[in-house]
């Protein structure tokens, strides 16, 4: 079928799967862990803790424990300007109360 007909969780479960086809220093992932079935995100998770004991995972998700299970440190952007935290708790406070006074701003995680 081509991929056009695919829905976004077949679509998104392609580009995983093609990611980990071929190994990388550095995976820069955005929500694939949220989308599909609880197997496919156990999966997922999976992958990526394989992947970490040889290479760098840059994730951005929304999902704080996702960010506590897999991650060590932080990144609050707001307004143009990266922070870096060391601590991911800081990070993740940082980020809450971002969220509560500009709604548009993202965070990133590794």
């Amino acid at each position: 079928m081509p991929v056009g007909t695919y829905s976004g969780g077949m679509r998104a479960r392609l580009a995983f799967g093609a990611c980990l086809a071929i190994q990388f220093d550095v995976y820069l992932i955005d929500e694939v862990t949220s989308v599909g079935d609880a197997r496919f995100r156990a999966k997922c998770l999976d992958a990526f803790r394989q992947r970490m004991d040889q290479a760098d995972v840059i994730m951005v998700t929304h999902d704080y424990e996702t960010m506590r299970a897999y991650c060590d440190i932080g990144a609050v952007l707001r307004n143009g300007t990266l922070t870096l935290f060391d601590d991911l708790e800081v990070a993740i406070d940082q980020y809450a109360r971002t969220m509560s006074t500009s709604p548009n701003s993202t965070m990133e995680i590794a």
